[in-house]
């Protein structure tokens, strides 16, 4: 498999960095928080048997991620050590070389990568920066035809925070189900939103395969659980592939999930507010540098992809930035679009502003070395 650019970038930055401005997740929990907030003492810990879990997942685990998409059968969950991993499975068990899959552009990394390493057919259904990178749904009508086997797209996008109306979702699915195709829905950021609507996972389409995570919205990157919503028989299918893989999931893991799952709210409000303010600051920050900053605010994700127009080569600005400033920024080189930087808000307050400053003086910096 090709490698994945954007966790290159990041795989030693990451750890290094002083200041993180880059992620598109809110600001991670500790486990003493977890305890605060949720309500257990980690002493409860003690009784967990580190025996192995559940092929699919842990049955209480599926049933309350079950309810959390309102939905009845408990059999369509199959629990992933991420979402990444979730889909993963599923799509090795679903495509073959030579199928054709339209996967949207650009894309978290796997989405693509993936279904090229299967020796899919990959048909880009792209979203332009001349547009807002607002979806064109006449455009993917043309690219889904009846050789199609799959679609696979990401709303709230990563890494542009554009998402889609109920009424596009809808007319979405409507192309998809028309060719009877698969629809991946990666709905990572679907409790990251603002001033545009939450969107339902499309569950209710039958050959629909919905995802979702702790890693963003929760603030639990760290404890690696994700889920498909998926028919019983890629569940089946799935842990077929996960037989050569990972077996199952930690139980652990799985007991600090479900008692994340009991307590949503308590985790993913706080964050929420912290990012809603943020995301004024950001707002603010991009409008103060006309002339420099190109950006179209999304309506939901705790992220923004402007263009900094006098910045063609954005990786080595976010290299200089980490090596001069210890500031950790995505380029748009780990995305395909040079130019742009993936600019997270959902981290501290603080950081934020330390970022931001620190980025303020080395494009003031660039410019007077160009000048």
């Amino acid at each position: 498999m090709e490698r994945a650019v954007l966790e290159d970038f990041l795989r030693e930055r990451y750890h290094e960095a002083d200041i993180d401005i880059s992620s598109s997740g809110v600001e991670p929990y500790t486990m003493a928080e977890l305890g605060d907030l949720l309500g257990f003492d980690l002493a409860e810990l003690a009784a967990v048997s580190l025996r192995d879990s559940q092929s699919a997942g842990d049955d209480e685990l599926r049933a309350l991620i079950a309810a959390r998409y309102s939905l009845g059968d408990a059999g369509r969950v199959l629990v992933g050590n991420g979402s990444t991993e979730a889909q993963l499975l599923c799509l090795a068990a679903l495509l073959e070389p030579g199928d054709e899959v339209v996967v949207v552009e650009p894309a978290y990394h796997s989405l693509l990568a993936t279904v090229r390493a299967r020796g899919c057919r990959v048909r880009r259904w792209r979203l332009r920066p001349q547009d807002g990178f607002r979806p064109d749904l006449e455009e993917l009508r043309h690219l889904v035809t009846s050789t199609t086997k799959a679609v696979i797209v990401n709303f709230p996008h990563n890494p542009t925070g554009v998402t889609l109306t109920a009424q596009e979702l809808a007319e979405l699915v409507a192309i998809v189900e028309r060719h009877s195709c698969y629809l991946l829905w990666d709905g990572a950021f679907e409790d990251l939103v603002f001033d545009a609507p939450a969107l339902a996972a499309p569950t209710h389409y039958e050959r629909a395969l919905c995802f979702g995570t702790m890693s963003k919205a929760f603030g639990l990157p760290g404890l690696r659980v994700g889920w498909g919503i998926v028919a019983p028989e890629i569940v089946h299918a799935a842990v077929g592939v996960r037989d050569y893989t990972t077996l199952a999931l930690s139980p652990l893991v799985e007991w600090v999930a479900r008692r994340a799952l009991e307590g949503a709210e308590q985790l993913t409000g706080p964050r929420m507010l912290t990012a809603a303010a943020n995301r004024s600051v950001v707002r603010d920050w991009l409008a103060a540098r006309p002339g420099e900053v190109s950006f179209t605010t999304g309506g939901a994700g705790v992220l923004v992809f402007p263009q900094l127009t006098r910045i063609p080569d954005t990786m080595a600005l976010c290299e200089r930035l980490m090596r001069e400033y210890r500031v950790l920024l995505v380029p748009g080189e780990c995305f395909g679009v040079p130019g742009r930087v993936r600019l997270g808000f959902g981290g501290t307050t603080a950081d934020l502003a330390a970022g931001l400053d620190a980025l303020s003086h080395l494009l003031d910096t660039m410019a007077e070395e160009a000048a």
